[in-house]
């Protein structure tokens, strides 16, 4: 026997995948709303919201809060096991990096942040929040807790012109990093930041970095899953 027809949201993501595919819909085309889709093809609003949702997380389509529905960039990639930066990250895809400086400042190290950076609780620290973008599009919240003593004009620094990674690499020249990478569910102000919808699951990297014998830095950096993955290669 035959298989059966096809469901019809997934008729509905063929439809959409063939206008992506063949250029129609180019990267960061808007695509028509939920109601305009009803009309235009004569489907239900539950099987068109159930084909967004799935082409959102498949990564097709990038669903901004207030905003609409938009042809997604191809996911940007990241490779595993090493430290880049992001700004050359991005540019290395001919595409444009921004960001957005939502915090710096000094802050007395907790319990948690003096672990990760191996120092006593309540010494100094300083604390940057971050929003990368590519091509205008949140790809990343950077979250960084620096210890004070390596790099003491760390709050000095216009990060809207240099990363914090590229302006630590030159204080503190990068020795040895660690990665722990999560899968997590967005807390609601992350999700504001990175201008996607409640629950969305996003890529959580932990990442300490090494100058010498010294910790210098402890980030999390977040990417919603719908637009970064995670790349490695390895040989026996």
């Amino acid at each position: 026997m035959g298989e059966g027809p096809a469901p019809l949201y997934a008729r509905v993501k063929q439809m959409i995948i063939q206008q992506i595919e063949s250029g129609s819909w180019p990267p960061h085309h808007r695509v028509p709303s939920e109601s305009e889709l009803v009309s235009e093809l004569g489907f239900s609003r539950m099987t068109i919201n159930r084909a967004l949702r799935e082409l959102t997380a498949e990564g097709l389509l990038v669903r901004m809060q207030g905003v609409g529905t938009f042809v997604a960039e191809p996911k940007s990639r990241s490779a595993l096991f090493e430290v880049n930066n992001i700004a050359d990250e991005i540019a290395g895809r001919g595409h444009q990096h921004s960001c957005q400086v939502i915090k710096l400042a000094e802050e007395a190290a907790g319990s948690e942040r003096a672990l990760a950076l191996d120092m006593r609780e309540g010494q100094r620290v300083f604390h940057s929040l971050i929003v990368h973008y590519e091509n205008g599009v949140p790809v990343q919240i950077e979250d960084r807790y620096v210890n004070a003593a390596i790099a003491p004009d760390y709050l000095k620094q216009d990060f809207t012109r240099q990363t914090p990674y590229a302006y630590l690499s030159q204080v503190a020249p990068l020795t040895e990093g660690e990665h722990v990478v999560e899968a997590i569910l967005a807390e609601a102000e992350e999700c504001k930041l990175l201008q996607i919808e409640r629950g969305e699951p996003c890529l959580l990297i932990r990442r300490r970095t090494w100058s010498g014998r010294q910790p210098v830095t402890a980030a999390r950096l977040i990417h919603p899953g719908s637009r970064h993955r995670l790349e490695g290669r390895f040989s026996k």
